[in-house]
């Protein structure tokens, strides 16, 4: 169905980009809304996307996308304040009155329930409760053919080696795959071309910016760029050394969503030998700090054969605050493919018996546990285990990367092999190029494999 004259005027006006707000800010149960507009085909049954705290993904229809945008944009008004609770009725009076211009032969009084309908469900979601609505599920591999650009864009903000080859990152960790990696264009980016990148990604409609490395915490400028990013969900991948209590505290004030601190064990010698430097004590301060800052932390630890006791650190690292974690297998892609690296690779048995321990003591303890990387386990393997997340392959369909000199990559893996560079080509570009296509569109089959392994397994 063709748009109305009206609809396509409020389309044109209001969504063509990524709409954002943010519900009861600094507060628990914070509920952060993003909502996406599919490739421009003028027809109405091309379904629109909520994204709510950068995970949760739904269709909506172009109606309730008008009703939604409308409603966003008057609450932004309020941004960075405290709204009175005489202000919601006029808030809302106020968004029906935009509504009704663009149907105005529907009643304010079935726009008001349906309003409510939508803010009740995202709400409900976003809080990991049952909603009232059946809103239905959209999967990210069907939705691929309307998709714009990636849901998530990594910033790598920070290079191992600096253009005169020089070492950067405060660690030598034997599994990092970004490693040995040149910079293309020879030179980080400065912190107005990292600005350019981060505006140029809200113009590709992208909701969520990981800022990552190398070691981002070594950037001095990182919080004002995340601070700049605050449009963004904002997520920090870190290996933790460096976060001060005065560093968690400006991420928070910089409305930072989430901290993800890469530990390998719970036993000293362990995580040192692993990572290369003697940080073990600066990696859990960093977890305690970003705890005790308010920030949600995570904690993911790519498993291997030296570090099996994984119970050991889920134990200890709950203790301390964290609910979340993550572990993974090795990436066989640029550092991580070293002979020391793959030596210490957990054979298939080995893999699942620590899974089987870990998710049974998450279950036991009401942790959040996810195993993220493809095509090691199979999905049968993965629910006996008790997983219920099945990872597959997202490269340049729910996430790509942005390297330190500005190269566009598949995905934070992916290096070595760039789609463009986000500085000197317009995104659309490099999106629909033959190659950026091709990677995508093996990764909306939706199959449980990493195309970087099967490509290695293959040669």
């Amino acid at each position: 169905m063709r748009l109305t004259r009206r609809e396509e005027r409020y389309r044109l006006k209001h969504l063509t980009q990524v709409c954002h707000t943010t519900l009861d800010p600094k507060q628990p149960g914070v509920v952060r809304i993003h909502l996406l507009p599919p490739r421009e085909d003028g027809n109405q049954d091309t379904p629109y996307t909520v994204i709510l705290n950068g995970q949760d993904i739904l269709p909506i229809t172009f109606t309730w996308a008008v009703l939604l945008s409308a409603f966003m944009e008057e609450l932004n008004v309020f941004s960075g304040r405290e709204i009175p609770d005489e202000a919601y009725e006029q808030l809302t009076r106020r968004t029906l009155e935009r509504v009704k211009k663009v149907y105005p032969f529907v009643s304010k009084s079935r726009f008001r329930k349906d309003l409510y309908r939508i803010l009740d469900t995202l709400i409900r979601i976003a809080r990991g409760e049952e909603p009232r609505e059946d809103v239905g599920t959209l999967s990210i591999f069907a939705y691929a053919p309307y998709m714009r650009a990636p849901h998530r864009m990594d910033l790598m903000v920070s290079a191992m080696t600096d253009e005169k080859g020089v070492w950067q990152c405060n660690q030598r960790c034997v599994h990092c795959y970004a490693a040995g990696q040149p910079l293309a264009g020879q030179r980080e980016l400065t912190t107005e071309e990292w600005k350019r990148v981060i505006d140029r990604c809200r113009q590709a409609c992208v909701a969520q910016l990981t800022f990552t490395g190398g070691e981002p915490t070594m950037r001095k400028d990182l919080v004002e760029l995340i601070e700049y990013a605050g449009f963004f969900i904002t997520r920090l991948n870190t290996n933790g050394a460096l976060l001060t209590k005065e560093l968690c505290g400006r991420l928070y004030e910089a409305s930072l969503d989430s901290v993800q601190v890469t530990l390998y064990s719970a036993d000293r010698d362990i995580h040192e030998r692993l990572v290369g430097a003697k940080r073990y004590d600066e990696t859990l301060a960093g977890i305690r700090n970003a705890v005790e800052a308010g920030l949600s932390v995570s904690v993911n630890t790519p498993l291997c054969a030296l570090n099996r006791d994984y119970v050991g650190l889920l134990r200890e690292v709950s203790a301390m605050g964290v609910r979340y974690f993550t572990c993974s297998g090795l990436i066989p892609t640029g550092g991580a493919c070293t002979e020391a690296s793959e030596r210490l690779a957990l054979d298939r048995d080995a893999l699942l018996n620590i899974l089987r321990q870990a998710f049974a003591y998450c279950g036991e303890n009401g942790l959040e546990i996810n195993f993220i990387s493809p095509g090691i386990l199979t999905e049968q393997e993965l629910r006996t285990v008790g997983a219920t997340q099945i990872p597959s392959c997202g490269a340049a369909l729910s996430n790509m990367a942005v390297a330190p000199d500005g190269e566009v990559v598949p995905c934070q893996s992916w290096l070595g092999e760039s789609l463009g560079n986000l500085l000197t080509e317009p995104f659309d570009r490099i999106w629909d190029c033959p190659r950026c296509r091709q990677i995508r569109e093996e990764s909306a089959k939706g199959e449980q494999v990493c195309q970087l392994r099967q490509g290695k397994e293959e040669s």
